[in-house]
């Protein structure tokens, strides 16, 4: 039990410095591409290549005064930013970095814990964390922090629902909650490759968790100076930059784990297996910061129509079509492996007569699109 007990505080100790080590850098590589991006130089100064610049924010953050405005809840104020860290954290405990090993003995597997409802646990994580945002805009007493606050509720229902749907294709798939098991599904082929759209709906449906461009709505500038967090300064605003930081890195591991095959690799897996995780998960990132640099911000009302009108119908479209294909599959005693492709054809062909069968309307002229008049065609 003693060995036991060590060694979940061992595990638990490298999450803690995985996600302030990779929340530090993650500032740095995400400076350094898209400034290449945007054909800059990026931060160069604080040691080589820049790569002391994260030490040298910390300390200007630690040294940075602390303020709290007058008519704010301070014990809610301060509690916020705390409710919106923990949850990312506690999400790195049920993610599978690479394979068991044996120590002295003893097989020490590469997680914190298999939880036999992961999905569900890491669904409820997510959830949690918008209340530190909620609270934070609340207690402000700032119109703008509580605007950027309600926005962010609005915006996680709208995609939490969508993301929820589109991760029970994935269950329905492996037939188990357990991340590990899910990896160990992907021992031949990674689920991206059955589930395209069940991926592409995870990406967009991460990317507006985390509130990350182009989805940032709740601090966007133009509108809301700062969003829920414009009253909050020094350490109390670092920690609000850490948990999006830490946050990107944990969808970014959920999606590893789920879709690209986990730590498994081309080859030697078994051996390389958390390199193999750390290189995907680099890739990852990359292209979070990719989308910031390229893709505008969206308008807010577009924002809602489409994931009501868009993500959620085809979600529910997935699941459908995931169904229909493991049905196939066990009818013509296939495995998932032609079942679920079978499935995507049909779907593919029915949204194609669909799209095609539908008349499009005239558009009207854009004097009487600007006037709100009909058009007379």
């Amino acid at each position: 039990m003693l060995a036991l007990i060590i060694e979940w505080v061992i595990k638990s100790v490298i999450i803690l410095l995985f996600g302030l080590t990779g929340f530090a850098y993650m500032t740095w590589y995400e400076r350094r591409a898209v400034s290449r991006i945007q054909a800059r130089i990026g931060p160069n100064r604080a040691g080589p290549f820049g790569l002391l610049q994260p030490i040298a924010d910390g300390v200007k953050l630690i040294f940075k005064e602390d303020i709290i405005p007058a008519q704010a809840d301070k014990i809610i104020y301060t509690v916020a930013p705390v409710i919106l860290v923990v949850p990312a954290f506690l999400a790195f405990a049920v993610i599978p970095i690479g394979p068991s090993f044996t120590l002295f003995g003893r097989t020490i597997p590469l997680h914190l814990a298999d939880v036999n409802i992961a999905i569900l646990y890491l669904l409820a994580l997510s959830s949690l964390a918008v209340y530190g945002i909620v609270l934070a805009g609340w207690a402000s007493n700032n119109k703008y922090a509580l605007l950027g606050g309600m926005r962010s509720s609005a915006q996680m229902i709208s995609y939490e629902l969508a993301m929820g749907v589109a991760l029970a294709s994935v269950v329905l798939t492996t037939s188990t909650f357990s991340l590990v098991k899910i990896v160990d599904f992907q021992a031949q082929v990674p689920l991206v490759v059955l589930q395209p759209l069940g991926f592409l709906l995870y990406a967009i449906t991460a990317l507006a968790e985390v509130n990350r461009a182009p989805f940032d709505l709740p601090e966007a500038e133009q509108e809301l100076i700062a969003g829920y967090h414009i009253e909050y300064s020094g350490l109390r605003f670092a920690l609000f930059y850490m948990a999006e930081y830490i946050s990107m890195l944990a969808v970014a591991s959920i999606a590893i784990t789920l879709f690209m095959g986990g730590w498994r690799g081309p080859f030697l897996s078994e051996v390389l297996g958390p390199v193999w995780f750390f290189l995907k998960l680099v890739v990852a990132m990359f292209l979070f910061i990719w989308l910031r640099a390229t893709f505008p911000r969206l308008r807010y009302d577009r924002l809602m129509n489409f994931g009501w009108k868009a993500l959620l119908p085809l979600s529910l479209a997935n699941v459908v079509v995931t169904a229909i294909g493991l049905v196939l599959a066990d009818s013509t005693k296939n495995d998932v492996w032609l079942g679920l492709p079978l499935a995507f054809l049909i779907l593919l062909l029915i949204g194609g007569f669909i799209f095609w069968g539908r008349r499009r309307p005239q558009a009207a002229p854009v004097a009487a699109q600007a006037y709100g008049l009909r058009s007379e065609a």
